[in-house]
């Protein structure tokens, strides 16, 4: 069994809590292009955890999130932000809600969650997709040899294969709690790792090419469970300027859903 890269002696959060819906990001969430910006993963969580506090305020309708879709609309500083969600669509068996985050007043992220109704499916549930090789038996992997930033120094990454560009399979946890001193949701720390996937399979390096995702869009079949997010990624770089990673999301029962974040792709200035 190896050693875990992320420290297990790290302590922290990602987010301290203001009040009810605003948050102090911490060094833990620096980003891997910018230090002084947000790393879209944790903040993606933390959204999910402002969907959930919605959630509570309201009386349990038994519906379950199966659709986030995530838009980047401007810079994430490293400063304090605020959520502010709303229902869209209410419904008995259908839901759909709204969350805005604001950095300095300024709406840098919108997301749209689907809520669907919870069933017994049981006698038809199933996926063709092999589960992965399980994360305790493999070595991790020092991501922060490749990026910068405090998100990525917090992670254990343990990949199922050596990484490729533009392909890698890999597991990944964090010994950090997402908001300092509030519960989270299995579901909120789970997506809180996601958008790793776009670092994790770089098809070109970071210092010659940038390659952010302005969007980030996790359909889910099953809600996910235990402290592993397992990412089966491949990059797809196209000859104008975009490119797309696709991720099929497991946790340590199996595949949960997929992700898609589109890219927009260009040299590093100077490179």
């Amino acid at each position: 069994m190896s050693t875990p890269t992320a420290p297990t002696a790290l302590r922290g959060s990602y987010f301290e809590p203001i009040d009810d819906h605003r948050y102090k990001p911490t060094t833990h969430a620096g980003g891997a292009w910018d230090p002084d910006e947000q790393h879209f993963s944790p903040l993606g969580g933390l959204v999910v955890h402002a969907i959930d506090r919605h959630r509570a305020a309201g009386p349990d309708n038994g519906l379950i999130l199966s659709r986030i879709s995530y838009d980047i609309l401007g810079r994430l500083a490293l400063d304090e932000c605020e959520i502010q969600v709303e229902t869209i669509r209410p419904g008995r068996t259908i839901e759909l809600l709204e969350a805005v985050v604001r950095i300095a007043g300024r709406p840098v992220v919108r997301a749209r969650a689907w809520l669907l109704a919870g069933l017994d499916t049981t006698a038809v549930a199933g996926s063709p997709v092999d589960r992965l090789t399980p994360p305790e038996s493999l070595t991790a992997w020092p991501m922060s040899d490749v990026w910068a930033g405090g998100y990525v120094t917090s992670l254990d990454v343990r990949p199922v294969a050596p990484p490729q560009p533009g392909r890698t399979t890999a597991w990944l946890s964090t010994p950090l709690d997402l908001v300092a001193g509030e519960p989270v949701s299995p579901l909120a720390s789970y997506l809180a790792l996601v958008d790793t996937a776009n670092g994790i399979a770089a098809r070109q390096p970071p210092t010659a090419w940038m390659f952010p995702n302005v969007d980030l869009t996790i359909h889910l079949h099953r809600q996910p469970r235990g402290i592993w997010t397992g990412l089966d990624t491949t990059v797809s770089f196209g000859p104008s300027g975009q490119g797309l990673t696709s991720t099929v999301l497991h946790d340590v029962d199996g595949p949960v859903g997929q992700a898609q974040q589109i890219l927009t792709v260009r040299p590093q200035p100077g490179a």
